[in-house]
This record gives C-alpha cells, sequence and structure tokens, in this order.
C-alpha cells in the first residue's frame, strides 16, 4: 500500500500510527513483493502473519496462494482486516505473546513486520514452537547482531541465542524513507531457517552464555560462577584460548564448554 492510498484508509477507518505498538507502515510495494520472494511463499503453505497492521503483505501473501493466520493486537486494524475473513484469512485479535500459537498446524513459515521492543520475547515465543522458517522486520542493528559471526564485536548473546535455535538464510535492508511514520533508523528483513539444536540442556547452556556476555570485556575464567582452573581446562578441551572472551568462542565451542561444564 503507497502513502497515497494509506492515508485515505487511515482516515477512513478512523486509524493512527501508535508509537506504544511500534507501529510504521510499509509503503513501498517493491520491498512487500521482496519480502515474499526472501519468505519463499508458495500456494498452499500455511503462514502465520504477526501484525499486519493495514494489511499490504497480507494480500500479497494471500495473492502467493497461502492460508493465512493473522495476529493483531490493534482492535480497529484487526476489525477491518476481519472483513476480509474466509477460508484462506483467519484473523485474530491478540497480543502475539498470548496466543496459543501450538494451536496452528506445526512447521508453519512466519512472517512478521517484529515491534522494536518486543523482539527477543516474540522470538522466544516462535522457537519454543516447530517452524518451518520465520521471515521478520526489524532494525538493521538488531539483524546484525542475530547474524553476526563469532569473533566481532556485535556477536553476543543475542547472536548466540538466534543461532542456536535457526540459521540465517539471507537478509536485505530496508530504506527507513519506505515506511510511514518514518523511523529514525533504517531496518532489515532477515529469514531464519529452522535447525535441529544442538544436543546440551538448554537452561544450563544459556545460563552460562548470558553470564559471560554480561561481561563481555571479562575473560570467561573471571565472569562463569566456576572454579577458575575448572573453566580454564574446559577451555584449552575446546580448542579456544584459556584467556577466551565470550565473542571469541563460537556457537559450537559454547555448546562444547557447557557440555564440559555440566
Amino acid at each position: 500500500m503507497i502513502l497515497t492510498d494509506l492515508i485515505p484508509f487511515l482516515k477512513r477507518i478512523d486509524a493512527k500510527p501508535k508509537r506504544s505498538l511500534s507501529q510504521n507502515f510499509l509503503i513501498d510495494p517493491n520491498v512487500v513483493k521482496k519480502i515474499i520472494e526472501t519468505a519463499e511463499v508458495k500456494p498452499g503453505d500455511t503462514v502465520l502473519e504477526i501484525g499486519p497492521g493495514p494489511g499490504s503483505l497480507t494480500h500479497a501473501l494471500l495473492d502467493a496462494g497461502a492460508k493465512v493466520y493473522a495476529v493483531e493486537m490493534d482492535s480497529v486494524f484487526a476489525r477491518e482486516l476481519g472483513t476480509i475473513q474466509n477460508e484462506k484469512l483467519k484473523v485474530f485479535e491478540s497480543d502475539i505473546l498470548k496466543f496459543p500459537i501450538e494451536r496452528l498446524p506445526p512447521n508453519i513459515k512466519i512472517v512478521a513486520n517484529l515491534p522494536y521492543h518486543i523482539t527477543t520475547p516474540i522470538l522466544e515465543k516462535i522457537f519454543a514452537h516447530p517452524f518451518s522458517s520465520l521471515t521478520i522486520m526489524v532494525q538493521k542493528e538488531v539483524a546484525d547482531r542475530m547474524s553476526a559471526d563469532s569473533g566481532s564485536k556485535i556477536f553476543g548473546s543475542l547472536s548466540v541465542f538466534v543461532q542456536f535455535y535457526s540459521n540465517v538464510h539471507s537478509k536485505f535492508t530496508v530504506p527507513a524513507s519506505c515506511f510511514y511514520p518514518r523511523p529514525k533508523v533504517d531496518s532489515t528483513v532477515i529469514r531464519l531457517d529452522a535447525r535441529q539444536i544442538p544436543d546440551v540442556h538448554e537452561t544450563t547452556f544459556f545460563t552460562l552464555v548470558h553470564k559471560a556476555f554480561q561481561q563481555r570485556r571479562k575473560m570467561i575464567t573471571s565472569t562463569l560462577d566456576l572454579p577458575k582452573e575448572d573453566v580454564r581446562t574446559a577451555l584449552i578441551a575446546i580448542g579456544a584460548r584459556p584467556d577466551a572472551r565470550p565473542e571469541n568462542l563460537s556457537l559450537s565451542q559454547w555448546v562444547e564448554l557447557t557440555q564440559h561444564l555440566s
């Protein structure tokens, strides 16, 4: 939906973008098309769309032949989108964090423009259920951290978290000018494909990772609540330097370190 169509639409339904819901509406049809291509939506696919808003992406998903479950928290947009509900489109007025994803078909494709302020809680909920792929719009800085390689300055606990559950398939940048109202920063569409998660106790794993990255400038031997010599021995055993800092370890090394220390 281009801007000249969006403004009259918003006036007709008496709606305004809500800052509290991080509402910035996509107004570039070329970006919408590229999202569909990136997600590789095909006829017969089942797609969960989070935060459809005015429905630009919803219509594109339907045109691609998908069956769409659209979850919209804003009652005005949910009600408007509900007027075209049919066997191919089911609209739910709900906060995605409270929505029962487990009731949807397994291995679903997910397409979403995630609210910037609750990106991680939404990812945590999605990763707790079977999915096929996740194609999301997030702040560019967040996407860069999600896809960062170990050893880089931006590799952190978010990188480890996302890469634990998924493989980064592809991403592309969306300039701020493609939205109304215009946000202060550029965005990125990133596609994450489900992967077999590592064979490690998840709670123990993420406890170690989060503890270490809370003091990322310090050596891992100094940040974990474990005997330094035990941590040092484990680091050497996994092929890491005994003075390694959190960002120096790859995902697989973090898994091995957890296994050694458990």
